[in-house]
């Protein structure tokens, strides 16, 4: 299974309207998100690319685990991020942790320690921690950032 992960940042006059805006950049903004808990179901590829699905399903439901941040105070930041380790018995099954904060430092400290916690009491033996951090300084309207692992999509037809 290849499991996207996607990001954006945006700013708007609100920020649902920036956290929206954001969706877009990062390509999944007419989706129904259902977010999930942070497991690498066996057999997945990671692939860290910018996605472009906005015209592709209007309306379905995407299975995913989402980190956002927004920010409305002048100067402050808004940092988004997802950290993510496989099993090195070749099973390419692992685990995700999303974190979100006001720095990129502070996010990405969150995901390693959430990480390197979570591999503590697992019998499995897990590589190197990956991850991908997204954000943005607020200058004069509210902005939002985002980073997404995409699973998959389904019609509400099925």
């Amino acid at each position: 299974m290849d499991i996207r992960i996607t990001y954006g940042s945006a700013n708007a006059p609100t920020e649902l309207g920036a956290f929206d805006k954001a969706l877009y950049e990062a390509g999944i903004a007419n989706y129904n998100l259902i977010k999930l808990s942070s497991i690498l179901p066996e057999n997945s590829n990671v692939i860290v690319e910018k996605i472009n699905w906005n015209e592709k399903e209007f309306g379905y439901k995407l299975y995913c685990v989402l980190s956002s941040q927004t920010e409305k105070e002048v100067g402050k930041e808004a940092w988004a991020g997802i950290g993510w380790v496989k099993c090195l018995d070749g099973s390419n099954k692992g685990l995700f942790v999303e974190h979100h904060g006001g720095s990129e430092k502070e996010v990405s400290d969150l995901i390693d320690g959430s990480l390197t916690s979570m591999k503590t009491y697992r019998p499995e033996e897990y590589g190197e921690i990956n991850k991908k951090l997204m954000g943005l300084k607020c200058e004069d309207q509210p902005v939002a950032a985002l980073v997404c692992a995409t699973y998959q999509t389904e019609n509400w037809n099925v």
